[in-house]
């Protein structure tokens, strides 16, 4: 690694796994850099540890061991994308000093001065009833189905594929469950938002409204849809890279 190499540390979203970074990684890795993509628990290479006591607060759990365990040495880049956004704010909470940059790509950002938190908090009365109802309906109670792949931007039949057979359901209490934040979650710390532009995703668009205006954040775009690790990896990859 160069004098100047940092981790990047990259949290997948709902329903993925680490396995959705596979395009993005070996940019980053070549340009000198040291790339940590976690499965979050329940999901993706362990999605055979699903269960009801699985939540938001296990995976915000999962990042702090890994960080613990794996010992990341010089800056620490945080990324989380969509769900990712719940998870990062909750690592960044405990890890303040650790980290030189928080990256929420389409993610999920806590209001300022949140000191209690659900995924369910992100979205409007009406979409948090369909979620629940999808929950009882379609996920035995336990679980939150996952979507189409197109619902994430991604169009092309082999991209559809790929994320059919990996894209796992989300564990109930991944929603409905709540994390402390004690001392401002991200709030403070370096941030960049990342919006994806083409299309928008259409819950995102209050979080792209309250942002892109923001002083305290660099506010960014990539020309292509929600999936954007998928669906243009080489463009993210070199935004990651310029961002850091």
């Amino acid at each position: 690694m160069t004098s100047a190499a940092r981790t990047y540390l990259l949290v997948h979203g709902a329903w993925h796994g680490g396995w959705c970074w596979a395009r993005v990684a070996p940019r980053l890795a070549a340009a000198g850099h040291r790339v940590l993509a976690p499965s979050l628990t329940g999901l993706g290479d362990r999605a055979h540890l699903f269960g009801t006591q699985v939540s938001l607060a296990t995976h915000v759990d999962d990042v702090l061991g890994l960080v613990e365990a794996e010992e990341p040495e010089g800056e620490l880049v945080l990324v989380g994308h969509s769900y990712g956004g719940n998870v990062i704010s909750g690592v960044a909470d405990v890890l303040r000093e650790r980290i030189a940059h928080c990256v929420f790509l389409d993610a999920v950002v806590p209001p300022p001065g949140t000191t209690r938190w659900r995924w369910a908090d992100f979205n409007t009365p009406e979409d948090r009833q369909l979620r629940l109802a999808a929950i009882r309906e379609h996920g035995a109670g336990v679980a939150l189905p996952p979507p189409a792949p197109q619902v994430f931007g991604v169009t092309a039949s082999d991209d559809v594929r790929w994320l059919q057979r990996r894209m796992r359901p989300m564990p109930a209490a991944t929603y409905v469950g709540e994390i402390v934040l004690r001392h401002g979650g991200s709030e403070g710390l370096r941030r960049t938002y990342v919006a994806a532009a083409n299309p928008p995703f259409r819950s995102m668009q209050p979080t792209y409204d309250r942002l892109k205006d923001d002083a305290g954040w660099t506010y960014r775009t990539i020309d292509t849809g929600h999936d954007m690790m998928v669906t243009a990896p080489a463009d993210l990859a070199n935004l990651l890279l310029e961002l850091a």
